[in-house]
């Protein structure tokens, strides 16, 4: 008999927050077209986005200002964006309609239920993970997304050679990411082991980031790449 997963520590907290009439009238008008259901079932990606390329995960993607760029820039891949608050997902709905965007579908799922039950083995091609929540306070550091039991999941549906991408202003949390997925035997660091990875032109600076530079707020971009598990 297969035993259940094990619970998780969610790495955010729902919360009603305060959404636009445009937002809302976005969620009304689009959502057929972009979202998927949300729900335990395995996704067929192919199907979910009408074609079949390489998919990249987004997590937590905020307002949606940096997804909807990236998939303009990149209309030959698919991009998976996770967001659970509504007004975030109101807006990229918007993004992507005022920018005739088609390639970008959303789920308001939890990514740790996504990457456990939704993603086949080996389907993505990326993973997004820019400016999560650091949880700041140290008792609430468990929350953190980046932890050596989420990487373990998460690298089972990374295909060979597929890349992970993060970013934080949070130089503790950039410290903390940088030993857990250097730790973990089935990532490259692409920068070096104990290194982080210069900004890649493929990640435009968005209003929030370019105003936290002007203030001094550092920012650490980590890259790796999924290990050819056949290559010795």
């Amino acid at each position: 008999m297969t035993s259940a997963p094990t619970p998780h520590i969610r790495s955010f907290v729902r919360r009603q927050g305060k959404i636009t009439a445009g937002q809302r009238r976005a969620r009304e008008e689009l959502s057929t077209l972009y979202c998927l259901p949300v729900n335990m079932e395995p996704l067929d990606l192919a199907a979910s986005f009408g074609r079949t390329a390489p998919t990249v995960l987004e997590i937590g993607f905020g307002m949606g200002e940096t997804t909807a760029r990236i998939a303009q820039m990149r209309p030959d891949t698919n991009f998976l964006g996770l967001e659970i608050y509504p007004a975030g997902v109101g807006s990229l709905l918007a993004r992507l309609d005022e920018g005739g965007i088609s390639n970008v579908r959303i789920l308001e799922q939890d990514a740790v239920e996504v990457i456990r039950h939704r993603l086949p083995e080996g389907s993505l091609q990326g993973l997004h993970l820019y400016f999560p929540d650091p949880w700041p306070k140290k008792r609430h550091h468990k929350r953190r997304l980046i932890q050596p039991e989420f990487v373990a999941e998460l690298v089972r549906v990374l295909a060979p050679g597929a890349y992970v991408h993060a970013a934080t202003d949070w130089p503790d949390y950039a410290q903390q990411m940088l030993e857990v997925l250097d730790a973990e035997p089935a990532l490259e660091n692409m920068a070096g082991r104990g290194q982080f990875h210069p900004r890649p032109e493929s990640r435009p600076l968005t209003k929030f980031e370019s105003r936290g530079l002007r203030l001094g707020n550092p920012v650490a971009d980590l890259m790796y790449r999924r290990r050819d598990p056949t290559s010795r």
